[in-house]
């Protein structure tokens, strides 16, 4: 590949051998730029990440720029490390210290074009990876950044992943989107489908269109992912809704949320888990002056909760799971269920608040009736 030559160095991510040759510009997107990467390393094993899973994560950014992404600090180290490794790149440096880290993570994307190969070397049968994963251990794509966010339209890193993990029966595959570009893939999915477990978990926290445009301005619509969510389930692909996060106060309304289960139960999905809000620091510097800006009538009750702290208070999270389970039970959906790729019901909270990743908004609903 003409592009080898933009190896470098990053930690555990990049080969040693390469450390020093300038970063490859392997495509633009209006004011996004994607930078391509040479992984070393792309299936993260559970003790590496702090989940109960194994993660694959093709990008590093996200084009949909969600204001209340927690994914963001992640970002912000390797764009260090970039700059670092390569003082001539302008780029790097400007981004690094031009750009604030939030705005860097939605327009400074890492491809890792070397994905699919390192995965098919590391699942080799037989090796100790590919063995531990055919004991019922889980391996979940997209884990911090949307792995078929607009860059996977032209570089096609996760395609070529879902493709390695078609060659290997027997493994327990769980992939979080919320983009209808996946459905693109449903000849592979459904190839996966025949020899290992596997389960969609689609995202989307609002039906309100206008609201969704505010909150994620440039993710797919929601009627859009309802379509995908249709889609794969006609094509027999087990979907769950991850309605995640709640955001207090602005989504949770019980009529908004009875509205978005009601919606997905109609077009097949499998479940739904639902999470309050966590925010990261970083992600707290981009999403409280959100607030300020489009919510401003929210401002002092946000800040009064997450200025010092990532999480809301134990009892809207009850409160939110006791809700959340009645109107699904109203639909005829279970709730809190993570699925075919992992069958730990009792474990599907955990999990759920492991990928929210941060902590939780004491606020009542107006309207205590389920």
């Amino acid at each position: 590949m003409a592009n080898k030559a933009g190896k470098y160095e990053q930690g555990a991510l990049f080969s040693a051998d390469v450390l020093g040759r300038p970063l490859p510009l392997v495509g633009e997107q209006k004011d996004i730029r994607y930078f391509g990467t040479f992984a070393r390393n792309v299936l993260n094993s559970p003790d590496t990440t702090q989940m109960g899973f194994w993660s694959i994560n093709p990008y590093v950014g996200c084009a949909f720029g969600c204001a209340y992404c927690y994914a963001r600090y992640t970002h912000r180290w390797v764009l260090d490390r970039q700059a670092t490794s390569n003082p001539d790149h302008n780029d790097m440096q400007s981004a690094r210290d031009g750009m604030v880290p939030w705005l860097a993570f939605e327009r400074r994307i890492f491809v890792k074009q070397n994905a699919p190969e390192v995965l098919r070397r590391t699942l080799r049968h037989g090796s100790e990876r590919h063995l531990a994963l055919l004991k019922n251990e889980t391996i979940t794509i997209g884990t911090a950044t949307d792995p078929f966010q607009p860059a996977e339209r032209r570089f096609r890193v996760t395609r070529g992943i879902l493709e390695v993990l078609a060659e290997h029966p027997g493994l327990s595959i769980s992939i979080i989107t919320k983009s209808p570009l996946i459905t693109r893939d449903i000849d592979v999915l459904k190839r996966i489908k025949r020899h290992s477990a596997l389960t969609i978990h689609l995202s989307l926290i609002s039906t309100d269109r206008d609201l969704a445009r505010t909150i994620e301005p440039r993710a797919p619509t929601p009627e859009a992912r309802l379509r995908a969510l249709a889609r794969l389930s006609e094509a027999g692909i087990e979907v769950g809704i991850n309605v995640m996060p709640v955001l207090p106060a602005i989504t949770d309304a019980p009529a908004a949320l009875d509205h978005l289960v009601k919606s997905v139960a109609e077009r097949g999905a499998a479940y739904v888990n639902a999470c309050a809000l966590r925010l990261r620091s970083t992600a707290r510097a981009r999403y409280l002056p959100f607030i300020e800006q489009e919510f401003p009538h929210l401002a002092k009750r946000y800040w009064a909760t997450y200025a010092f702290d990532h999480k809301v208070s134990a009892t809207y999270s009850a409160r939110l799971r006791e809700r959340m389970a009645a109107i699904c039970a109203r639909h005829g959906i279970p709730y809190g269920r993570w699925g075919a790729s992992d069958e730990r019901e009792d474990q599907s909270d955990e999990m759920a608040e492991q990928l929210a990743n941060g902590e939780q908004l004491d606020f009542d609903w107006n309207n205590s009736s389920s």
